[in-house]
């Protein structure tokens, strides 16, 4: 029974390298938001329908093949919670799972705007992230995107039995990572 853990937030927050953390202490695989997102770019242009399109089944296939082979998995993503298309698109994932008797954990990463700055540059963001190596752009995206979306829920917006919501701005990778192990008893 493969389970599935999200780790939300806005960019720049630290969901990839939490999920690096997280996986280093237990395990579980990790497909980053961004691999979904790199190679529909580099082949037909960003936000494009074709673009939009690859996304979508390079997202459901891994999905997929995490819960045919019992491979627990660990996805970072950017939730609208303005966008109900965006959270159904979680409450689904978390169905799907828990229908094929794994189970669902969400981790909600929550920051300020200076330190998401500092860490949208990071070496191993931009190594990661080729998208992103246009930094001013990058910083222009992050700070635009804050008027646009809504990419941490309200208090008690959210009713999921393993949920954790986490200020890391003061917290390394591995001490969020340690809290989410204890929280869910992984």
């Amino acid at each position: 029974m493969a389970n599935l853990m999200i780790i939300c937030g806005p960019q720049a927050v630290g969901k990839m390298t939490v999920a690096k953390a997280i996986k280093e202490k237990i395990n579980w695989a990790v497909s980053t938001n961004h691999d979904s997102l790199e190679i529909p770019s580099r082949i037909f242009g960003w936000g494009t329908p074709s673009f939009k399109e690859l996304r979508n089944v390079i997202r459901k296939e891994v999905f997929d093949l995490s819960i045919k082979n019992d491979v627990d998995l660990i996805f970072t993503y950017i939730i609208d919670f303005n966008d109900e298309n965006d959270v159904k698109y979680v409450k689904d994932l978390k169905e799907k799972y828990e229908k094929n008797g794994g189970k669902f954990y969400l981790v909600e990463l929550e920051t300020d705007l200076e330190e998401r700055l500092k860490r949208n540059v990071t070496e191993e963001r931009l190594k990661e992230k080729p998208t992103k190596r246009d930094v001013e752009r990058s910083n222009k995206e992050l700070v635009d995107s804050m008027d646009k979306y809504r990419m941490n829920s309200n208090e008690g917006e959210l009713d999921f039995d393993n949920y954790l919501r986490i200020n890391n701005e003061k917290l390394s990778p591995e001490e969020v990572a340690d809290k989410v192990i204890k929280e869910f008893k992984l």
